[in-house]
């Protein structure tokens, strides 16, 4: 099961202390050894760093260390390969230009894309779009070029934040019938996510207090660092600190963020929170 993190914030904000923790489990504390990547959105242009190698050793995940990027939206992605072999171009997040902003997306999970003729097995294999297609071998990919596909095919421009919303939520309804769909996607103004099995959110604002890693020995304390208009909303698969209070998204759920808030919210109508065993089963299930 590979691992998302994501930030949004109503001000620049490094994910320094975030990432320190995330990168532990490419390799370290957890098995997924694949690749990684982040995008920093910066005005209307991204800072995009990808690597082959696994994001504990890598020298790119490094200078996020080294070089404190202050960004508004961030996506980070570690890979555990299910479908595509180790490469750049299957190394998520993934980029592309829609109504004149880039959009940047990564995905946990597996679609399915089998060689059988049974009946039973849903294939996602949607048929080449007119403005997007993948480069690389990976589902992920492919399910993003379907998304944007879908919405510039309904909209000329990019619509308000509601009827983005709404699209975005029956699109991956869509999708995630062919497995799982763990997702986030920003264009630089908004933050989306999708569960599917695990994703988990805390939103740190006044009055801020101190954090701790769950994978490091490594505490924070937020007020020293931050004014108290700040609000920096994290998501992560799993949650990264053991001395705050994460909030789980419900299978099926989808949340908008802006300026660090939920300003869209969507649950299914029985909600169904998993613990980390039985997220982590479906997981293994989907591949």
């Amino acid at each position: 099961m590979c691992q998302l993190l994501a930030m949004n914030a109503n001000t620049p904000t490094d994910i320094v202390f975030s990432f320190d923790g995330f990168r532990r489990r490419g390799g370290l504390t957890d098995c997924h050894s694949d690749g990684f990547g982040i995008a920093f959105f910066e005005d209307n242009a991204v800072r995009l760093l990808q690597d082959t190698t696994a994001c504990a050793t890598s020298p790119f995940a490094d200078m996020v260390k080294a070089y404190p990027i202050r960004s508004t939206n961030i996506i980070a992605h570690i890979r555990k390969a299910t479908q595509g072999e180790v490469s750049l171009a299957n190394t998520h997040p993934f980029m592309r230009e829609a109504w004149g902003k880039y959009w940047i997306f990564a995905h946990n999970g597996n679609l399915k894309r089998s060689s059988t003729n049974d009946s039973e097995v849903k294939d996602f294999h949607p048929k080449k779009g007119q403005y997007y297609r993948p480069v690389g071998k990976t589902d992920s990919e492919t399910a993003f070029c379907y998304l944007l596909e879908q919405l510039r095919q309904r909209f000329d421009e990019c619509p308000d934040d509601k009827t983005l919303f709404t699209a975005l939520c029956e699109i991956c309804m869509e999708i995630r019938q062919y497995g799982l769909l763990n997702c986030v996607l920003s264009n630089g103004e908004m933050l989306f996510i999708h569960c599917d099995s695990l994703l988990h959110y805390i939103i740190r604002q006044a009055p801020f207090g101190k954090a701790k890693l769950a994978d490091d020995d490594i505490e924070i304390d937020f007020g020293t660092q931050t004014t108290p208009q700040d609000k920096v909303a994290v998501i992560a698969t799993l949650p990264l600190t053991n001395n705050e209070n994460w909030q789980q998204f419900a299978v099926g759920e989808m949340a908008m963020f802006q300026n660090g808030n939920i300003i869209h919210q969507r649950q299914p109508e029985n909600p169904f929170y998993p613990d980390i065993e039985t997220g982590l089963n479906r997981a293994k299930q989907a591949l």
